[in-house]
């Protein structure tokens, strides 16, 4: 009996930590990890800022690109720089909720989860006007508690398809090529115009890019959907 409680234990803790480290997993909740498969829509999120450099960058190729977004702020930095997060709001882009400061959740107790994304709530809506319907957990990690913590504020659980770890600030053409080797129906795209950790981090490589990633992937066929498709 020993011998078959080793591997239904171990079988137990890789499932556990699955549903806390996996961006997509269902365990805590459903998370929106893709859109619609059928057509060549493709979903374009921008994580951890507002940013000082990055943010303003970036809106303006979007704009010139006539392309859609969705950014998951971090309430402390839209504190901040709250005139680059009223100009993405403003613009039209989908803003969602990134928690106040950027913390693990999968180590946090239901109070302060649940204080994380309220704070991160209120600050989003006093400086844009604009209440979020979506939440991203920092880094996709989650436990029991966010999922509650969502429900109680009525947004719906975002992960994403693929990211390129464009937070290790690699070139801008590298994080261009990443992307477009990557492209696929209904692909909800994670970039970062922001530092979870450092409200003045530099991510100009993602800014720098982000025009080649547009190209690339409109030459490939594919269509920027707002991601608030994906929320009705």
């Amino acid at each position: 009996m020993t011998g078959l409680l080793v591997p239904a234990g171990l079988a137990a803790v890789g499932v556990l930590a699955a549903g806390m480290y996996h961006p997509n997993a269902p365990l805590f909740g459903r998370a929106i990890g893709r859109g619609p498969r059928g057509g060549r829509a493709l979903y374009l999120t921008f994580d951890d800022g507002p940013n000082p450099d990055a943010t303003d960058r970036i809106l303006d190729t979007l704009e010139a690109e006539h392309v859609p977004a969705a950014f998951f702020m971090v309430g402390d930095h839209v504190r901040r720089f709250a005139t680059a997060a009223r100009r993405a709001a403003g613009s039209g882009h989908e803003i969602g909720n990134h928690t106040q400061h950027h913390v693990k959740l999968h180590v946090r107790g239901p109070a302060r989860v649940r204080a994380e994304l309220q704070q991160a709530h209120d600050t989003i809506v006093t400086v844009t006007g604009q209440p979020p319907r979506a939440f991203r957990a920092p880094h996709g990690y989650r436990n029991p508690f966010v999922a509650a913590a969502a429900r109680r504020l009525g947004y719906r659980v975002f992960g994403w398809t693929f990211g390129v770890w464009d937070s290790d600030r690699p070139p801008a053409g590298e994080i261009r090529r990443r992307v477009r080797a990557k492209l696929r129906p209904g692909a909800i795209i994670l970039l970062h115009d922001g530092d979870g950790s450092n409200p003045n981090g530099d991510r100009r490589s993602t800014a720098e890019a982000l025009p080649g990633v547009i190209a690339d992937a409109r030459a490939a066929g594919y269509e920027f959907r707002p991601l608030g498709e994906l929320l009705a």
